[in-house]
Order: C-alpha cells, then sequence, then structure tokens
C-alpha cells in the first residue's frame, strides 16, 4: 500500500493538517484569552487606560457599549461562544456545496485568509483603536463561523482524492489529529505574547494563519489529476500521461511535435465525461449520511463540551489552579489522538467502521462513570481523562474524516464522485448544531443540578449515538459474517 504514495501525497497530507491545526490555533486563542477580553471591557480596566482617563468609566462604557462588571462580559463571550458555533453550522451546509463546485485550493485559501483579517480586527484592530462595540463583535464572529466553515469540507475532499480507501482509517485517523495539535499550539502561542496584551496574541495567531492560506494558495495540489495521475481502483494510482510526456524538458527544439502531443492529450481529456457536482439534498439522501449525521451531532455535544467546559471544571470541582487544569485538560487531546489513530486503523484492518465506533462508545460510557467519580488526585485524573479521550475524541476524529471521506466516494455516486466536501459539510454542520446547542445545556444543567447530572447528559448523548449507527452496526456485522463464512468454505 505505502509504495502507492508519492511526495506529493506527503505534501497534501501536511498542507491539509497545517491548514486546520492553523485555524484551530487561533480558535483555542479566541478560549485563553477570555479573562484579559472580559476585564478590558469592563469599566476598572478602562479607569487604568491612560488614553481614556479624561472620560469616567461610566462615560466611557456607555459611549462603547460595554459592560458594567466582569460577569456581564464573560455572559457576552459565551453568546459569542453560541453565535460562532451557529454560523460555522450553518456555513458548513453552504460550503460543502461551494467546494463541490468551485476549486478546493481557492476555497480553502479564502477561507483561511479571509477568518485571520477578520480575526485581526476582532482582537487587534479594535483594541488599538479602541472601538468596543458589541454589535460589531457579533458581526465579526458571525463572519468568522462562516469564513471557518469553509476549511473543514474542503481539506477532508482535498485527503479523499488523494488517499483511496484502502488504508483511509488509518491515515485520516492520524491526519485528524490536525484540531488536537491546534488546540496545543494556541495555547502555546497566546501564553507566549499575552502578557504584553491579548490583542497581541490575536496578532499572531491571526499573521500565522494568514500566512498558511497563502502557502497553501501556491503549494496544494487538490487532486492527482492534477499532476497527471488519477484514481485506480481506489487504491493505486496511474498515469493519464501518453508515452514518456512527462519527461520532455521545459524548453525543446522539436516544439512543434510537442504541440501536437499536447493537443492530442486536450482532445482526450475534453471527450472524458467530468463528473457532476451532486446536489445537496441529494448528498443528504446517500446511504449512511443521515444516521452518522445524527450520530456525529450527540457525540460532537460531547467532545465540545469537554473542549469548552474542561478547564472550568477541574478548576470549580477540584479547586485547582488554572494554569494546572489547562495542562491537565491536554490528556484528554492525547487520548483522541491515539484513539483516532489506532481506532482508524483497526476498520481498516476489519474493512468496516461502525463495529469498531459501536464498542469504543459503549466503553466511553463507562469511562464517563468513572472519571465522574474521580478523585482529588492530578495523576488518577489524567489518566481517566486520556482513556475518555480515546473512546469519545477517537470516534469523533474518525467520523468527521475518515467516514465522512467514505460517504463522500460510495458506490452509489455512480458517476459522480464531487460529493466529498458536500457530504463533509452536511456531517460536520449537523454534529456543529448539536455541538452548539449542548453548550447551553450544559451551562443550564450545572447551574440547575450540578456536575454529576452532566455527565449523566453526556453518557445519554453516547448512548443516542450508538443508537443511531445501529441499523449500519447490523449490516455491516452481517457482511462480516458472510464474509468470514465464505472464508471457510474456502477453506
Amino acid at each position: 500500500m505505502w509504495s502507492l504514495y508519492t511526495y506529493h501525497h506527503l505534501l497534501a497530507f501536511l498542507l491539509t493538517f497545517l491548514s486546520y491545526v492553523l485555524l484551530h490555533a487561533s480558535r483555542k486563542t479566541f478560549s485563553n484569552v477570555k479573562v484579559s477580553i472580559s476585564a478590558q471591557w469592563t469599566p476598572s480596566a478602562l479607569q487604568q487606560n491612560g488614553s481614556n482617563s479624561s472620560l469616567s468609566p461610566g462615560e466611557t462604557w456607555e459611549e462603547n457599549q460595554l459592560f458594567a462588571d466582569v460577569e456581564e462580559a464573560t455572559l457576552f463571550l459565551g453568546a459569542l461562544d453560541s453565535i460562532f458555533l451557529f454560523s460555522y453550522a450553518v456555513g458548513l451546509y453552504i460550503s460543502g456545496v461551494i467546494g463541490d463546485r468551485f476549486n478546493l485550493r481557492y476555497v480553502l485559501s479564502f477561507g483561511l485568509c479571509g477568518s485571520a483579517v477578520t480575526e485581526f480586527v476582532f482582537g487587534t484592530l479594535t483594541e488599538w483603536l479602541h472601538f468596543y462595540n458589541v454589535y460589531f463583535y457579533c458581526i465579526l464572529w458571525v463572519i468568522n463561523g462562516l469564513l471557518q466553515s469553509t476549511v473543514w469540507p474542503c481539506v477532508v475532499a482535498i485527503m479523499g482524492n488523494w488517499f483511496g480507501k484502502s488504508g483511509r482509517g488509518f491515515i485520516f485517523g492520524l491526519w485528524s489529529a490536525c484540531a488536537s495539535v491546534g488546540n496545543i499550539l494556541g495555547a502555546f502561542l497566546a501564553s507566549s505574547v499575552l502578557k504584553y496584551g491579548y490583542e497581541y496574541a490575536f496578532l499572531v495567531t491571526s499573521v500565522v494563519q494568514f500566512a498558511g492560506g497563502v502557502v497553501v494558495f501556491f503549494g496544494l495540489l487538490t487532486s492527482p489529476k492534477e499532476i497527471g495521475l488519477s484514481d485506480y481502483s481506489e487504491t493505486g494510482l496511474r498515469s493519464v500521461t501518453r508515452d514518456s510526456d512527462s519527461q520532455h524538458p521545459l524548453m525543446n527544439d522539436d516544439e512543434d511535435a510537442l504541440c501536437d502531443d499536447y493537443s492530442i492529450q486536450q482532445r482526450d481529456e475534453e471527450l472524458e465525461p467530468q463528473p457532476k457536482a451532486i446536489g445537496f439534498l441529494q448528498a443528504f439522501c446517500l446511504p449512511g449520511v443521515i444516521p452518522y449525521s445524527l450520530a456525529y451531532a450527540c457525540l460532537k455535544l460531547v467532545n465540545y463540551s469537554f473542549f469548552f467546559w474542561l478547564p472550568f471544571y477541574l478548576c470549580n470541582n477540584f479547586g485547582w489552579k488554572e494554569v494546572q487544569a489547562d495542562r491537565l485538560s491536554v490528556w484528554y487531546d492525547v487520548g483522541g489522538i491515539v484513539g483516532g489513530t489506532v481506532q482508524g486503523l483497526i476498520s481498516d484492518v476489519l474493512g468496516k467502521r461502525a463495529p469498531v465506533l459501536a464498542i469504543s462508545l459503549l466503553l466511553a460510557m463507562g469511562a464517563l462513570v468513572g472519571y465522574s467519580h474521580s478523585p482529588n488526585n492530578q495523576l488518577v485524573n489524567g489518566a481517566l481523562l486520556a482513556t475518555t479521550g480515546f473512546l469519545i475524541g477517537g470516534p469523533s476524529n474518525i467520523i468527521s474524516s475518515a467516514i465522512s471521506a467514505d460517504l463522500g466516494r460510495q458506490g452509489a455516486l455512480q458517476n459522480s464522485q464531487q460529493a466529498l466536501a458536500t457530504v463533509t459539510g452536511i456531517v460536520d454542520g449537523t454534529g456543529s448544531i448539536g455541538a452548539a446547542g449542548g453548550q447551553y445545556l450544559v451551562s443550564l444543567i450545572e447551574s440547575k443540578l450540578g456536575w454529576m447530572c452532566v455527565f449523566y447528559f453526556f453518557i445519554i448523548m453516547t448512548g443516542c449515538s450508538v443508537l443511531f449507527i445501529i441499523p449500519l452496526l447490523y449490516r455491516e456485522i452481517c457482511s462480516l459474517c458472510r464474509d468470514s463464512q465464505a472464508r471457510t468454505h474456502q477453506l
């Protein structure tokens, strides 16, 4: 299998990986500087600002529509999270369709660079200009959610173009660690410059992300066909060039012959039917799309709840310092990275995804029960976190990457292969809607009933993920049994 891959495959892997690492780093930056932002948006902080010393705090915050205290500012930051997630979810449905109809490289670069500019305006430019307006912030964050939604469908579609189904589980499982790596990078970049002001955290991550968008625009190949290769039996590659055209030098004395060869090849390519982009409703009705989308909505709710609430829970429930909580929460991401890779490899060996996911999610329900009773010990808590991340983050990574690519390249598409981005947008968009609604429910349940009931809620949602894939699980188990019986008869 590995002999089929070239350095072009490696380049596509690394550039798409880098794209989402930078995107998640900027997303994590906003979470890491919330305390500094909420302090800056209150009258007490503005009173210490020399440029505003001529105005009383009340006049300044009334003029700029800021907040009376840190608690109000924190609530607004939470509202920005929900605004971002909902706009991100809506954008995913649209971006997937756009990605299948336009050049994936253009759409991806536009999303990366546009999001970087938006974050620069939101966090850096407004602070430099001392311009504070809640409506302006909301508009910017809606735009940011829409722009960021273009990235995931495009990178999954590009990876699906380069890597066939054979080995896709392992490769995509390893590749889907990009989100967790981005979280770690974002925390590092933000913490390294936060002492100079939160605006510099946004400056650093936005500049790095914009530079990454430029590199992607000039360096990324979206498909093997761009270098004269095309799919071959889903696993290999074959050349579509004639004779030794690819070996001709750029300059050649026999120019007419080269022109004749090119014109013949161009006519042959024009005669080859181009795959059409599938419609949104058609993609939504493809086998497996709805069950996996609903399962991912429940699973992403749990996964993103850990992303947003884990440090707060560790501080609130165990009384640990914020720095300790931030470092300890990394173990959940580490478990997700290992889980996605290992479970993807196992699903490749079996040739089926649903049985691996079902077993992992059933075990995850037990892991959630165990973690909810974790003692006040960082070593034990970290081990339980890594286990929970392995069993929850792993399936989440597999559904959002490898399974989305499988669904977008299945046999039901017939002659149309332009469905990868659309299907990915549907799956991830549905998951993001579940995650957005779940954040409000988590805060509501915690305030009314406590953290133990929050974990019960997570267990129920994880169980619902299993329920939604039961029809697919039944079919794949039956298929495994038939294959086993066929091998037995052959022996």
